[in-house]
């Protein structure tokens, strides 16, 4: 009876005594499961670079060993010159201190005007897709003759364009101008079109105006196809400049004048230099693009959200 009494009321003496032991749960502040450490998030992050470098990095040797084998077990010794081997093209187009010189400045050249052409095709076409994404009949009217726009060929209209308004600097910036148009324009109108209807809902029963659904709604719904457009045409522009400046001959130096003066001089190891700048460039245009549009749409887009 007198032990029953005391469990009852409390604790004996004896248990009065010791120590309190730990309490477990979350009275105690327990902190619940510990997530992955900072050291552990670097390795995880260092190993995901260390995938997007290696996979690159394997098939660039690939296509290098494959080249090696072409130059010296398909091609017999007199047309080795056709395809010379990479450690040449290194040596004579890159190393060679009159040969850098020219791609350096060829390059600077070509980037220039294909920026120019790029950044008034970006202009232009955005505002004529506005333009073309106000009405149906608008749309219809005008839109075929972008269309006939991206369909005549370059190689067809870059001698009349240096006819009509001279072999410049002009006219080159207007090529790219030309090629780095129409995707803008399509890609563009494309995204102010895909505005969700419940969005479009939604700002007529605030009874909101063309210009607030314009600004607040459909452009930045349009940002992904528009950014989609832009990496398009940063390419263009760059082969717009290219083929600019390999048929005017005149002016500046670009890496297309590179090209003809190498190609004229059975140079390969030095046109094969040119056509790498050329394709550098072309990359590097389009990084920044990409990079800009992650930065733009990281915060809502899954095409920047989601990356593996």
């Amino acid at each position: 009876m007198t032990a029953l009494t005391a469990d009852v009321a409390g604790p004996t003496t004896l248990d009065a005594d010791l120590p309190p032991g730990p309490v477990d749960g979350p009275e105690a502040g327990d902190p619940g499961p510990v997530g992955p450490s900072g050291a552990h998030l670097v390795l995880r992050r260092v190993g995901a670079v260390g995938l997007k470098v290696l996979g690159p990095f394997l098939v660039a040797c690939g296509f290098v060993a494959i080249w090696y084998g072409v130059t010296y077990l398909a091609l017999p010794d007199h047309q080795r010159f056709l395809l010379p081997p990479p450690h040449e093209v290194v040596t004579d187009g890159f190393l060679d201190a009159q040969t850098r010189s020219e791609l350096i400045s060829g390059l600077w050249s070509t980037t220039r005007v294909a920026t120019l052409g790029l950044l008034l095709a970006f202009t232009l076409g955005s505002f004529f897709a506005i333009f073309l994404a106000q009405a149906r009949w608008i749309e219809r009217s005008f839109y075929p003759y972008a269309v006939i726009l991206q369909t005549i060929p370059v190689l067809a209209l870059t001698p009349l364009v240096g006819l009509w308004f001279g072999f410049n600097f002009r006219s080159r910036v207007l090529i790219c101008l030309i090629l780095a148009l129409f995707p803008i324009i399509t890609n563009t109108l494309f995204g102010l079109r895909s505005t969700a209807k419940a969005h479009h809902e939604l700002f007529t029963l605030h009874d909101s105006g063309r210009w607030t659904r314009l600004v607040r709604l459909q452009l930045p719904s349009a940002l992904p196809a528009i950014f989609t457009g832009l990496r398009i045409s940063a390419g263009l522009s760059v082969i717009g400049a290219i083929v600019a400046d390999f048929f005017f001959r005149q002016g500046e130096k670009g890496i297309g004048r590179l090209l003809d003066v190498y190609r004229s001089q059975l140079a390969s190891d030095k046109l094969i230099a040119a056509v790498i700048c050329s394709a550098a460039l072309g990359v590097a245009v389009f990084l920044v693009i990409t990079a800009l549009s992650n930065r733009v749409l990281r915060s809502w887009h899954d095409s920047a959200t989601h990356r593996s």
